[in-house]
């Protein structure tokens, strides 16, 4: 009895490992039939169009005139015939210093030079009184040279009257200072009832002109080549943006590249005029300044996010019909903020892979999803050129 127990405890055994190897075998055939799952990953399309290229530095906002009033004369202020953040116009009549010891100066210059062509005339009459006189042997050949000789001291004098009337006439002048541009008059100096002196170099008033305005920025100077080239086939267009680079203020046209490069920093200076009509620039504001290098044509784009980097080079996981995601090698002409212009291996509206890529390989079923970030095509620095 004890002996056939042991025997069906046997069987049982055996009957449950074979049971339990056929469930396995069952268990791998079914995971071996089971495809893997698919990849979430990221995916953009490629686009086509035209690309502006721009090549972006930091500037400065500078009054493209700036003039500081001060006399030129010593006198009391009379008259100050503007307000503080008043625009003016060339020609118009600012501050006003007392004329009257300037017109008594003058009046007095006149005078002088009255009574010099009269005692000139004088002087000419007696000479030919006393030429007949010499003839006739009454006087003598001195006394005629001595009034001949006057004719230069009284022909001097005029000179010098005319020249202090000249002074007297500059100095009136001088009392009605008027602006001599168009600009925006800043903070008042001088009240009137002040008296200013011309020794003093008081600054009554300050002008800036703002209409038209510039904007000082610098580039690399390895840039400076690739911009004078662009600028011998025309103007070239610039953005003025916030300090923050988000928002355009507004747009004019580069003047000038400097003369000079800058040896500590390695830049030079550009210079780009707006006519600011909206007063959006203001002197020695900061603003981020986009020259507008080129407009390339149909340009194929795609986010920086894209292009990865492998031992030949690199390459983007293009996304075809079947959500499959296949490695493929691309040129990039150049790198701009966070879009990549490709010069060769991609089309417009193909679909690659800008987030996940390290769970990818060659064949690998992906699950499409948005961006983790759009594709912007915005402008910024150059980061690279091919």
């Amino acid at each position: 009895m004890k002996r056939q127990g042991v025997l069906g405890v046997g069987l049982g055994l055996g009957l449950a490992l074979t049971i339990c190897a056929a469930l396995a075998g069952c268990s791998q055939k079914t995971k071996a039939n089971v495809a893997p799952p698919a990849i979430p990953v990221g995916v953009t399309t490629v686009k086509q169009g035209d690309f502006n290229v721009y090549l972006t530095g930091l500037g400065s906002v500078q009054a493209f005139y700036t003039v500081t009033l001060k006399t030129q004369i010593s006198g009391q202020i009379m008259q100050v015939n503007f307000r503080e953040g008043q625009e003016v116009k060339i020609g118009e009549l600012l501050i006003v210093i007392d004329p009257r010891p300037y017109q008594a100066a003058l009046d007095q210059a006149k005078a002088n030079l009255a009574k010099d062509q009269a005692q000139l005339v004088n002087a000419k009459a007696q000479y030919e009184r006393n030429k007949v006189l010499y003839e006739q042997g009454v006087i003598a050949k001195q006394d005629l040279d001595t009034l001949e000789a006057s004719f230069g001291n009284y022909e001097g004098a005029i000179a010098a009257d005319k020249a202090a009337i000249e002074t007297a006439q500059l100095n009136l002048v001088y009392c009605y200072i008027k602006s001599p541009i168009d600009g925006l008059i800043g903070l008042r100096q001088v009240d009137p009832g002040n008296y200013v002196t011309a020794a003093s170099g008081t600054a009554l008033v300050v002008i800036t002109q703002l209409h038209p305005i510039a904007v000082i920025f610098t580039l690399p100077e390895d840039q400076l080549q690739t911009v004078q080239a662009h600028m011998k086939q025309g103007t070239l267009e610039v953005d003025a943006y916030s300090r923050d680079d988000q928002t355009r203020l507004t747009t004019g046209k580069l003047l000038t590249i400097d003369n000079e490069i800058d040896q500590t920093t390695g830049t030079a200076k550009l210079k780009s005029v707006f006519d600011n009509p909206e007063n959006k620039l203001w002197p020695n504001e900061f603003v981020n300044a986009h020259l507008l290098l080129e407009t390339r044509k149909n340009a194929v784009t795609v986010p920086a996010s894209a292009i990865q980097r492998g031992p030949e080079g690199s390459f983007v996981y293009v996304v075809d019909g079947n959500n499959t995601a296949q490695m493929r090698p691309v040129q990039i002409a150049l790198t701009q903020g966070a879009t990549v212009v490709i010069a060769s291996g991609l089309q417009g509206s193909e679909r690659v892979v800008t987030d996940g890529q390290e769970k990818l390989q060659a064949g690998a079923r992906v699950a499409p999803q948005a961006p983790a970030r759009p594709n912007q095509q915005t402008s910024g620095s150059i980061g690279s050129q091919t």
